[in-house]
């Protein structure tokens, strides 16, 4: 059985070594092929390690890293400032050849500054990209970009849409998904001029490309990657976590109105959590930054252990499906 070793930015996040540890040894008890590299500061990590009844061993290594990047700190001071961070150590290993992806809950800005500067982007690709699975009425599809750009050009978008349709192709054994761009109506007439470019570029360039989608269409279903920009797809995904909050506390108060509704409430029970399961936004956690020369995930800032082990499992994945690899076969006949 093939080793994956993951570098883990062990100090990055809202919870630093109170998630990314436990989070580390679940992964670790999942997946007997994976070996972790604990990166932060090594008393920290080792004391967490006590806590929860692990030790450092032949499959979980604790590299020290003196420094950490605060989650409001500007990119380029942790780019500048900050060399010997739980961040750029991570990414340095990867670099390095020593692990084959990167996972942090750390500072997006500087996550993507840092990855971009130390690993390179792919030949044919400007600038990388958040991209990440959404459930969906049909499954799930991938949407790019989330925030890693808040002005994309139409070349930029272009790209995105390669990237994206070879990630889902890889990730999800689908020999041809379909690609839709994100758009304010689905009539030609419609949209800016990024958008209005980039649709004639992506029109008959071998992408499964079906054209424009709405916003309601993200979570149809429609397609299987939904390409926007960052500025875009960001306020996308943030809506729906909050829309989705809102269902969750109205149903709490209609449960609790009184004692029939409360008695209905147990009997709805099962479907209840049955539902909340199929829609769970912690299993879907773990963006990749998609167009880079190495494997780097993005996990929610305040995920939990169970959230954040599913970032370390995209990892494995992406590392098994050699998807950058996938992506820079693919660019030269399609950019």
């Amino acid at each position: 059985m093939t080793q994956t070793v993951i570098a883990i930015d062990a100090m990055g996040g809202d919870h630093g070594p109170g998630v990314t540890v436990p989070a580390s040894l679940l992964a670790l008890k999942q997946y007997p092929n994976l070996k972790v590299i604990l990166v932060g500061d090594e008393e920290q990590l080792k004391a967490e390690l006590s806590r929860h009844g692990g030790d450092p061993s032949e499959r979980l290594i604790v590299q020290h890293a003196s420094q950490v990047v605060a989650m409001d700190e500007a990119p380029s001071s942790a780019l500048r400032g900050k060399k010997d961070s739980s961040m750029r150590v991570a990414i340095n290993l990867v670099k390095q050849g020593d692990a084959q992806a990167c996972v942090s809950a750390g500072n997006t800005g500087a996550l993507m500054a840092t990855a971009r500067f130390v690993l390179k982007t792919l030949d044919g690709i400007d600038r990388p990209a958040l991209i990440t699975a959404l459930p969906t009425m049909t499954g799930h599809s991938h949407m790019l970009d989330l925030g890693a750009n808040v002005d994309s050009s139409a070349e930029v978008l272009y790209q995105f849409a390669v990237m994206g349709s070879v990630l889902a192709s890889a990730v999800d054994n689908n020999v041809s998904p379909s690609v839709g761009l994100l758009n304010v109506g689905e009539e030609e007439i419609k949209g800016n001029e990024q958008v209005k470019q980039a649709h004639k570029m992506l029109s008959g360039n071998g992408l499964n490309y079906v054209g424009y989608v709405e916003g309601d269409d993200i979570f149809k279903g429609t397609v299987d990657v939904v390409v926007a920009d960052g500025f875009v797809g960001n306020v996308a995904l943030k809506t729906s976590e909050g829309v989705g909050k809102m269902i969750s506390y109205y149903m709490k108060q209609e449960f609790k109105r009184n004692i029939l509704t409360r008695l209905a409430g147990l009997v709805a029970l099962p479907v209840l959590r049955a539902f909340r399961r199929r829609i769970d936004p912690r299993a879907y956690n773990g963006a990749s930054l998609v167009g880079l020369r190495g494997i780097v995930i993005k996990s929610h800032g305040s995920a939990d252990a169970f959230s954040y082990s599913n970032a370390i499992k995209e990892a494995m994945l992406e590392v098994e499906k050699n998807v950058p690899g996938k992506i820079q076969q693919q660019l030269g006949s399609l950019l």
